[in-house]
């Protein structure tokens, strides 16, 4: 049975059921809309990854992997009823890659017993496992990318930044938000000053904001943004010469489609990032026999080994592989929804895991437990080479400043089961 990749209009969708013996994975894509190419890549690397398990092995312990995919346009009204459309189907696990979408779902995979994976994104609190048992963020989340942005520029002015001007520049909205708490705590430990700066969605008019940057003269800018936002900020900074080396993406701001248009201007511009870069690792030769050759690429196919798309292939492997550890844990192929849920709580991803895999070296190593739904909080920083136009590691994986994320954790998710009258602990 080949894998399901056509969009699904919601009308349809129970009509394209997949045989109760699949396991189910399904994709709240994006492919219209002004997030579309940041949306595209990552539903095409989830989908190929898929595709290869189905052609290379089989699907997982033997059971074929279907994925319906359902058109959310980034839009939460639509990314529910995406969810609302397709759970009925056997679905295993949501990723929905939008962090409105996710904030409108905690309660309700948690209702319906479905797990949910928000990788690098959504409600950072979700990281405590006895609050949000559905929900999990590894290998990390906002606040630790936050954090590592500011390990890194301590690194960078030999640990002492006090009096260092930094600007938060973010979409303004939940996800462009999820920082501010963390920078503010960053500040008040480090002694920086921090101003921030909105951009409304989509981001295309953001004059009036490098106006501001350019009067204030911040040593350092840091960016969450996401879609058109990344890459008129990054023309605008150019414009005004900001130094490129001095301007700090979240993950979601550091993409090809963020730099390229820029060209020789977006030379040097950073990124943070949870995996790797490009396509030098085994697992795109396993891709280019069993998918790319064989004419079963999703999409155009033309998204190979970008920022993106391997984010994508990250997330699906992560999934598949919390799946081969439900099977084992509970001695089935036919996993359910709460089976699958054990084996996210888990996982563990080590070096000898990735490699084995054909990834070595492409992210950190975590481990998942009842407690700690989010991994260790290990980010990189990547730098965007346009005369070569690739992104490159200039860092290690460093991990996060826990001393401040914990706690805020700790508060943010005990206000949250406060609020929803939620006994924390482990089942």
């Amino acid at each position: 049975m080949k894998l399901k990749l056509a969009t699904l209009a919601l009308g349809a969708v129970m009509a394209a059921a997949p045989a109760m013996a699949d396991l189910v994975f399904p994709s709240l894509s994006y492919r219209t809309g002004p997030y579309a190419p940041g949306g595209i890549p990552f539903a095409d690397g989830y989908a190929d990854y898929f595709t290869l398990i189905n052609e290379r092995d089989g699907g997982i312990g033997g059971e074929k992997i279907q994925m319906p995919e359902c058109e959310t346009a980034y839009n939460t009204e639509k990314g529910v009823e995406c969810y609302e459309s397709t759970k009925g189907l056997g679905s295993l696990v949501y990723q929905p890659l939008s962090t409105g979408i996710t904030y409108q779902l905690i309660p309700k995979v948690t209702a319906d017993g479905i797990p949910m994976l928000t990788s690098g994104l959504g409600r950072t609190s979700a990281k405590n496992g006895t609050v949000f048992p559905w929900v999990f963020n590894f290998p990390a989340n906002y606040w630790d990318g936050a954090s590592v942005a500011i390990k890194h520029i301590l690194d960078e002015q030999g640990g002492d930044i006090s009096g260092t001007k930094i600007t938060l520049l973010y979409h303004n909205s939940a996800y462009g938000k999820e920082p501010i708490r963390t920078l503010e705590q960053l500040s008040e430990k480090h002694g920086f000053e921090l101003s921030l700066i909105p951009v409304d969605s989509p981001g295309q008019e953001q004059k009036s904001q490098w106006l501001q940057i350019r009067r204030e003269r911040p040593d350092y800018v840091i960016m969450w943004g996401w879609g058109v936002m990344n890459q008129v900020a990054i023309q605008e900074a150019s414009n005004i010469r900001f130094p490129m080396d001095k301007f700090i993406g979240i993950w979601w701001s550091g993409s090809e489609n963020d730099v390229v248009p820029v060209g020789d201007g977006a030379h040097g511009y950073k990124a943070l990032t949870f995996h790797n870069m490009g396509d030098d690792y085994p697992l795109y030769d396993d891709l280019k026999t069993y998918v790319f050759d064989k004419g079963l690429a999703a999409g155009a196919g033309d998204q190979h080994g970008s920022a993106v798309y391997n984010r994508g292939l990250y997330g699906a492997m992560l999934v598949v592989e919390a799946a081969k550890v439900a099977q084992e844990i509970h001695g089935t192929s036919k996993i359910t929804p709460e089976m699958m849920r054990d084996g996210l709580e888990s996982l563990e991803i080590t070096e000898e895991t990735m490699t084995a895999l054909g990834l070595p070296k492409f992210g950190p190593e975590f481990s998942v437990t009842c407690e700690n739904h989010g991994g260790n909080g290990y980010a990189a920083i990547a730098q965007w080479d346009a005369k070569a136009g690739e992104w490159n590691l200039i860092t290690d994986y460093v991990q996060s400043d826990q001393e401040i994320i914990q706690p805020l954790i700790e508060a943010d998710s005990m206000a949250y089961a406060e609020e929803s009258g939620i006994e924390p602990g482990c089942n």
